[in-house]
This record gives structure tokens, sequence and C-alpha cells, in this order.
């Protein structure tokens, strides 16, 4: 800054004092063009003030209706769905610990109404959008999946509709769907979800498991390239796994194949 633009400085030279002028001049400009600047928004603020209260009148009860919808509407629905599913999910946990006949009857029991209680079909149909009727697809999908014969489409629709949001679970729906399909005869498509249930949450358990599931129906398909990836990455990157040792052997298969 020039020694004459401090405060209290005066200008001694006919040049500062010309310099003076000019930096006040700009300066007068520029705070001439903020008020006139002001004076335009205030003048489209008075003309427009009812499209600008109509607008925030609208956002106002848009952001007063979410509330008022989570509070009065989602948090009760989700509670009420709590209560009315303890019956199904007894029925669907006690499934998954019996055997034989005793299995499929829990199962259809957690699926179906009792007791003055929905199953999990009516809990997925009559709360959706609440945390029970999402998991109510899981379980409906599931149980649909071991009941097998004719109710491998009906599994497949359930854990479709299941939201797992990069779960454990979302793994096991998406391997559930490649089990529903091999069992259809699509075991090219259940490749892509067995390939899907492996990466959706990469650990020891469920990503050799499925990767070795993938292998079997690629080479099933003559997709012997997947099969090969597949194997390779349980082979390299999962050697202490269960499913190590049967993929050596399918590896070697598939390699000779390839």
């Amino acid at each position: 800054m020039a020694t004459y633009n401090k405060r209290g400085y005066k200008p001694k030279t006919q040049k500062e004092k010309e310099e003076v002028v000019e930096t006040d001049s700009a300066t007068a400009e520029v705070f001439s063009s903020l008020d006139e600047g002001a004076n335009k928004t205030e003048e489209w603020v008075s003309e427009n003030q009812n499209i600008i209260l109509i607008v925030v009148g609208v956002l106002v009860a848009i952001a007063l209706g979410s509330w008022a919808y989570q509070v009065f509407r989602v948090e009760p629905r989700a509670e009420e769905a709590l209560v009315e599913s303890a019956q199904a999910n007894e029925y669907y946990l006690q499934a998954v610990n019996a055997t034989g006949e005793q299995q499929d009857s829990l199962y259809n029991m957690a699926l179906e109404d009792s007791n003055g209680k929905y199953g999990l079909i009516k809990i997925a149909e009559n709360y959706s959008g609440t945390p029970s009727g999402n998991i109510a697809n899981y379980q409906a999908g599931m149980a649909y999946l071991n009941l097998g014969g004719a109710n491998y489409q009906n599994a497949i629709d359930y854990l479709t509709a299941y939201d797992g949001d990069g779960s454990i679970l979302e793994a096991y729906a998406a391997g559930g769907i490649g089990d529903a399909l091999v069992q259809v005869d699509q075991k090219a498509d259940a490749v892509s979800y067995y390939l899907k249930a492996a990466d959706i949450q990469s650990n020891e358990f469920t990503t050799p498991k499925y990767l070795l599931k993938a292998a079997q129906a690629a080479l099933d398909t003559g997709d012997n390239s997947t099969a090969v990836s597949s194997l390779e990455r349980i082979e390299e990157e999962y050697p202490d796994a269960p499913e190590a040792s049967t993929a050596k052997v399918l590896l070697a298969q598939a390699q000779i194949a390839d």
C-alpha cells in the first residue's frame, strides 16, 4: 500500500493528490455499485415477496410433513411390525435349527398366518419399508429355498426384494438366488449371483464358498475361463479355507478343459 494511503497521511505532491483523488473516486464508484446492487435486490425482493413467501412456506411444509410422517407414521408402523413379526421369527429360527419334516413344517408355519399373527408373507407385504418387512423378505426367500420343489421362483422373488445394504445377509441372499437358479437349471445366471455373493463382503467364510459354487456352475455351462479365475482366487487368497482342497482338484480339470 502506498504511504499516502495510510490513515492520517496528507499527500504532499501534486501527483500524490491526483492519485488520492483517483483512489477516492474508484472507491466511491465501488460503493455506488454496491448500493445500486442492493437497491435492485431490495426491489426484486419487494416485487416477488409473495412468491418468496410461497416457496418458503412450501419448504417448511415439506420439512414438517417429513418430520410428522417419520414420527407419526413410520416409527409406530415399524414398532407394530416388530411386535407382529415375533411369532414368525420364532418359527423361522426353530426351522433353521431343525431337520427333515419338522424343518419343513416350521418353515411353513413361519410363512403363513397363525394364532392371529401374520406370517412372513403378510409381514413382507403389509410392512414393506420397515426393517421387519425387509428382513421378512429374506426369511421368506430362504424358507422357500429350503422347502424346494415348486418354491424356487418364490425364493428368487423374495430374496431379490430383500435389501441387505452390503451386509453379510445380502451375500447369503445373492447366494440363495444362485442356489435357486441352479435348481431350475439356469446355471449361467446363477454364476453371476454367486460371484456377486462372493464380493459383497469379502471374508474367509462366504467368499470362497460362493467362488467355488460359481466355478462349479460355470464348469457345468462350459464357461471354463470363469471357473478358472474363480478357483484361482480361492487358491491364492483363501488357501486355508475348507473349499481350497476341492478348488485345487477342480482347477486342474478346468485348466485342461480351458
